[in-house]
């Protein structure tokens, strides 16, 4: 087994035992608790259906933080180095600010009468790169990815957001890399807005609206999704590389899931059941 997919295992192992022992131990999903706080739905939906919503909350909620830890372990072994929540300190001439700020507000209020701005990534940076003033403003960006390419000497941050990102979210982040790009001296190559799979399928079917109000998410070069936010940080066949590593454990812990915790038998069909 390679390096990075041990690694890999070794994060998702870490969050599904963390999960099984708030699930099984922790917080319990109590069907007489259940019944007596919401006795309308018990009445009327199986209480099976409410135990499964209760795990996803558990499972789903910490998924944040791991995506930052798979970066990370894909940075190190395709680049050479990656941390989280890195500060990025330069400055950044006043005018500069101005003109990202009148960027954001253009994007998110719409003025009465006048066809709604759309963004578009390489016109708003020349646009803000343009702007010049005397005086500096000491700007810091806490990134939540940095990386750093070994071979090549270039640095990179990366907004990395779930794969159905918030509008509040997506606008935080755009100032950062639009900040990012503005200082003088540069200090990153690159920066990028990143989710971490795209639960559309391809990149021209993305169509969660939030994000779109402040990039084009089929067209800004600064966008990237699913496998071409992996081959950026950890090189060719890092997205595949994980999907296997996944695989290989996946099935152990649905059994786990069905015997410890759904308190049934795993499906006739269970071992023929299709991967990522």
């Amino acid at each position: 087994m390679s390096t990075i997919r041990n690694e890999i295992q070794e994060v998702i192992k870490e969050l599904m035992e963390m999960v099984m022992k708030k699930v099984l131990v922790d917080d319990p999903f109590l069907k007489d608790e259940h019944r007596a706080k919401k006795p309308l739905y018990a009445a009327l939906v199986p209480d099976e259906i409410f135990k499964g919503s209760h795990f996803e909350r558990r499972f789903v909620t910490p998924f944040g933080a791991v995506w930052e830890k798979l970066a990370i372990v894909a940075a190190n072994a395709g680049l050479g180095y990656g941390v989280t929540h890195y500060s990025i300190t330069g400055n950044v001439n006043t005018e500069r600010l101005r003109r990202i700020n009148e960027i954001l507000n253009t994007l998110e209020h719409s003025v009465m009468g006048k066809k709604k701005v759309k963004p578009d990534w390489d016109k708003e940076l020349e646009f803000i790169l343009e702007g010049n003033s005397k005086e500096l403003i000491p700007t810091t960006v806490i990134c939540d990815v940095y990386a750093e390419d070994k071979k090549n000497d270039k640095k990179y941050a990366f907004e990395l957001k779930a794969p159905l990102p918030n509008s509040d979210q997506t606008k935080v982040s755009k100032e950062k890399i639009l900040k990012l790009y503005s200082m003088d001296p540069l200090h990153i190559d690159e920066a990028y807005y990143a989710l971490p799979y795209n639960p559309y399928g391809k990149r021209d079917n993305y169509s969660w609206s939030f994000p779109a109000r402040w990039f084009d998410m089929k067209e800004d070069e600064v966008v990237l999704i699913g496998n071409e936010f992996w081959e950026k940080i950890g090189g060719t066949g890092t997205y595949q590389e994980f999907i296997e590593a996944v695989n290989e454990i996946g099935m152990e812990y649905k059994e786990r899931i069905y015997r410890e915790f759904l308190g049934i038998e795993p499906p006739e069909d269970f071992y023929r059941e299709g991967k990522l």
